[in-house]
Order: structure tokens, then sequence, then C-alpha cells
């Protein structure tokens, strides 16, 4: 009872989700790059003009905050594209390994900010002598790159982006280190220029750490490292709500981009058919596509007894050896030749068999006078791997 997969309907709704994911972090991530373009020029050519490295290197922050924008573009464009022959799991973890760079990228800004203060710290003379045009334009960049972090951060959390979540930081460490340049200034004009560095180097510590959270949470979805145990725990209480489900083992999830992939090992009563095997099976994908908005993948595997610990019917024959068996123990038994049909139960380490009859081959009785389905049934017990036998007449 193999593996259960969504069919044609289902991809649909997810493919809409996906280029409402993308075209959301484009148009959120193409607001951001235009702002910084004209902050970063805007920044350096005032920097130049009103003698203020700080605001100089700000701009060059600006500007490589470019970079990561381009680089959220290009991953969001190739991670929103449908599973195709070589990633039949979708292009999730595209978007995973762009936030890793981010986060990295984010520990090196904060390095450049760090170092860049540190160095006028204990060098007097590149301490900066800026004027109040230069603190109007760092005053604009804080205010102008906090409002992308919100905007961004807001679509991130509604996407469930982590990427996007790494680029808002690096709009905010944008702001932050225009808000070192403005106190800069400031101290400056009261007459501490130290002020600046310091509180360079105090950010600069900040930035770091958020770039180091992110990075090491998409290199933990990269080697698939588990949901969390609150939703792990919630997924396994969705699935053992569903009727017919005895128990489960083997529940395994992992991450690829925002969505959840989820497979399993559900126990069913050994005695359902196949199909209501696969009814069951499908009842709990379609129950945790409903319960959680992240899970969009669910296999299920569907297990007459539990084979965790053992599985004992290993060494049993498939049908086609079974039923040459059978017909060597029938040899000679007229009634073997009115078997309709044999269904096997595999349970426990024997073969269980169902034999369907025709009605009237009840009342046919054997040389000795008991019914001569008997001797049928005597005789396929009489083999090793057979367990119980059950005749059925229709």
């Amino acid at each position: 009872m193999g593996h259960h997969h969504h069919h044609a309907p289902v991809l649909s709704a997810e493919e809409d989700a996906s280029d409402e994911r993308y075209r959301a972090t484009r148009n959120v991530t193409l607001v951001g790059s235009v702002l910084d373009l004209t902050l970063g020029i805007a920044k350096i050519v005032v920097g130049t003009l009103a003698n203020s490295q700080a605001l100089v290197a700000d701009g060059i922050h600006s500007l490589s905050d470019l970079g990561t924008d381009f680089m959220v573009l290009y991953a969001a464009r190739h991670a929103h594209r449908k599973p195709d022959r070589e990633h039949p799991y979708g292009h999730g973890r595209i978007e995973t390994a762009a936030t890793v760079a981010l986060g990295i990228a984010l520990v090196a800004v904060a390095a450049g900010i760090a170092w860049d203060s540190l160095r006028r710290l204990f060098d007097p003379d590149l301490l900066l002598q800026p004027g109040p045009l230069a603190l109007t334009v760092a005053i604009i960049s804080v205010l102008s790159k906090e409002w992308i972090y919100h905007y961004t951060m807001r679509v991130a959390r509604r996407l469930n982006s982590n990427m996007l979540k790494a680029n808002a930081w690096h709009s905010r460490s944008d702001a932050i280190s225009s808000i070192v340049v403005v106190i800069g200034i400031i101290g400056v004009m009261l007459g501490y220029p130290f002020l600046d560095a310091v509180a360079a180097v105090v950010v600069a510590l900040l930035i770091a750490r958020i770039g180091w959270d992110l990075a090491w949470s998409s290199l933990r979805e990269l080697i698939d490292t588990a949901l969390d145990s609150d939703e792990v725990k919630r997924i396994r209480d969705s699935i053992m709500k569903v009727d017919g489900v005895r128990t489960l083992h083997m529940l395994r999830t992992r991450r690829s981009g925002g969505s959840a992939f989820v497979d399993v090992h559900i126990l069913v009563d050994p005695q359902v058919s196949v199909s209501e095997g696969h009814q069951i099976g499908e009842r709990v994908r379609r129950t945790l596509l409903a319960d959680s908005s992240d899970v969009s993948d669910v296999t299920v595997h569907i297990d007459p007894e539990d084979d965790e610990r053992n599985s004992p019917c290993d060494h049993l024959p498939l049908r086609e050896d079974l039923l040459a068996a059978l017909g060597r123990a029938w040899e000679g038994m007229p009634m073997a030749a009115r078997v309709r049909n044999v269904t096997l139960h595999y349970l426990n380490g024997k073969v269980h068999l169902d034999l369907t009859l025709p009605l009237d081959a009840a009342a046919e009785r054997g040389s000795d006078g008991q019914p001569a389905v008997l001797d049928l049934v005597e005789a396929a017990r009489g083999l090793e791997v057979v367990g119980r036998v059950r005749v059925v007449y229709e």
C-alpha cells in the first residue's frame, strides 16, 4: 500500500500560492532596491561634499544592500518554479540557501562597520567634522530604511519567508548604521567626537548577531532538521484523530522554503482492504493539508501491523509462489478447480488465506461423507507458511 501523492487539482492552488509568494517577494524587494540606489548615491555625494567619511561609508553600505536585493530577486524567481524532473520536491531550498548567504553577508557588513569605527577611534585625525546637510541626509536615510524594514517584515511574516526576514534586517542594518552616523555627527557638534565610533561598534555586534541567527536557522533547514516539537505534536494529534488510525510511527518532518513536508507510517486494522487503507491514508493527508498552512506535501505509508521493531513477514512468499505451492498440495482434488479467488493476509509471520467458492460448493461431499471443501482447507493448512484458512461462499 504505497505512498500517496497529490493529484492535479491540488497543484493549481499551490501554484497560485507560489505565484503570489513570488510576486509579493518581488514587489517588496523592488521598492527596497530603488530606495537603496537613491540613498546610496545621495549619501556618497553629500558625504563627499560635507566631508563626512561616515556618510560615504554608509552610502557604500546602502549600495551593498542593492546586491542582497538582487540576490533575493534571483532566489525568489527560481524558488517559485514548479517541481520538475530534477527537483521533484520543488525549488524551495533555493530560498533557504540564499538566506544562509544573506546571513553571512550581514555578519560581513557588521564586521566592516566595526572595523571602520575602531580605526577612527584610534586615529583622532579620521574623526569626522560634518555639518547639518550630512545630518539631514543621514536622518532621511534612517527613516526610509526603517520604513522599508517594517514593510518587508510584514510581507515576510505573511509569506513565512526567512529570506525576506533576512533582507528586512539588511535594510534595518542600513538604518542602524545611519543612526550611528547621526549620533556621530551630533557627538562631534557637541564636542564628543568618539561617540560615533563607540555607537558603531555596539550596533555592529547587534547586526552580526542577527545575521548569524538567520544563517544558522537556514543551515539547519538544509540538513533536514525537523519542525519544532510543538508543531510536530500538533501534526501527530491531527493524524491520531482520523478514524481508522490505530497508532502511528516514523513521523518525519522537514522544511523547504516556506513549506513543510511530512511523511508518516500509520497502523490500521490488518483486516481492512487495500482500498480502505488507501482511503484512511488519503483522509490523513487531507486533514494535515487543511489543518496546517505550512504543510504542503504529505506522504502516508499504511502498515497493517507494527513493523517498527521487527518485520516477521519478510521471509514469506508472494502470491505466485504461494499459489504454486497450493496447487501442489491440492493435487488430485476436483474441488481445487472451483476456488474462484484466494485473498492473502500477511500477519504475524504467516500468510492467512480466504478461499472464495461458489455457493453450491458448500453442499458437495467427499467420498468419506464430509464436506469436500474440508480436504482443501486441511491440505492448505499443511503448508508451513500458511496460518488460518477461511472459506467464503458467494
